[in-house]
């Protein structure tokens, strides 16, 4: 009990109590997503990023960047719905997700998404590797391009709609930081398979990509608070550093991109494999924080402080949150 209150100003007679779950166990359920699903996010964001990279390759006249554009967005897609499906145990599960539509439900919204996406992408590709039916062709591929960023995107939408607090709270970068991470990707990639001559929308993509994901990870830190903590220490610190510096060492890639192929080689692997590491990344911080029961605590009376609350009777974390969580790991 407090002498007086806050408002008399009096001394607090008793501390602030610490925080501990019961035995020990965490407030939130850890996801159950296996080691498909960073897999499945990489994937994912690189073929939507490359379908708006061929896009504008195709419009633009760069064939040789576009049909590779076009083949690498296929190939990613394929495998992440591979990811996926692997991760749900059966394919019937994603099937099933198609019987209804629900707008408030990032799940149903990215299932219809990607059953949207994929086919235009594998089309898009087939056209431009056969070199047949120019113009259906064409008219896959700018769907494609259209869907793309929200392929690249709606993942960041799932892991922030779940209670997890290193995604939860990140929700208003998060999205960005994905985004950037795919074109980054999607940049590489462009520099790996074609001649340096043809690959300079790829760099300027790649660039772009990845200026946008490190001022987005700047910001997505400095907001997050406590929670922050999680990107930077253990598997994930490590790996989102590794990120870091192979981004920049992606960027130094750029400037000799146009004046030797073993640099835009280099320059290319660094900026996919940097991309990979970030998602990898992400996900390893969300699970971290999961575990810890002070990153979902902490956050909740800082709120309710903030609002001239009393602490005395938070409401607890595992309310609607644990089943936020929990109905997330579908995928």
């Amino acid at each position: 009990m407090r002498a007086g209150g806050r408002r008399g100003g009096e001394k607090q007679m008793v501390p602030e109590a610490e925080f501990s779950s019961y035995y020990g166990r965490p407030v939130l359920k850890e996801t159950v997503w296996g080691a498909d699903i960073p897999s499945y996010l990489f994937l994912g964001g690189l073929a939507g990023a490359s379908s708006a990279l061929a896009a504008a390759a195709h419009l633009s006249g760069h064939q040789d960047l576009a049909r590779a554009a076009k083949a690498g967005a296929a190939g990613a897609i394929s495998l992440s719905m591979v990811a996926l499906v692997h991760d749900l145990g059966r394919p019937l599960r994603f099937i099933n997700m198609l019987r209804v539509f629900k707008v408030t439900s990032p799940m149903s919204v990215g299932t219809w998404i990607l059953s949207g996406y994929t086919p235009l992408a594998l089309g898009a590709a087939a056209c431009a590797v056969t070199g047949k039916l120019p113009r259906v062709g064409l008219a896959v591929t700018l769907p494609a391009a259209a869907l793309g960023p929200a392929v690249a995107s709606y993942t960041s939408v799932l892991l922030a709609d779940t209670a997890v607090p290193a995604w939860h709270d990140a929700h208003r970068e998060l999205p960005f930081v994905f985004v950037g991470s795919a074109m980054t990707a999607a940049g590489g990639l462009g520099m790996l398979a074609v001649r340096p001559d043809d690959a300079r929308q790829a760099v300027r993509f790649g660039v772009l990509g990845a200026a946008a994901e490190l001022i987005a990870k700047r910001l997505m830190l400095r907001r997050l608070g406590p929670a922050a903590e999680q990107y930077e220490k253990g598997r994930a610190g490590t790996l989102m550093n590794a990120a870091e510096a192979l981004t920049v060492a992606g960027l130094a890639g750029t400037v000799l991109a146009g004046r030797s192929r073993a640099a835009a080689v280099l320059g290319g692997a660094a900026l996919m494999t940097a991309s990979a590491l970030t998602r990898f990344g992400i996900f390893e911080a969300g699970r971290a924080s999961a575990r810890d029961p002070k990153y979902t605590v902490g956050p909740q009376r800082q709120r309710l402080h903030g609002k001239g609350e009393s602490a005395s009777g938070p409401r607890p974390a595992a309310d609607s949150a644990a089943s936020s969580a929990g109905s997330s790991t579908a995928y």
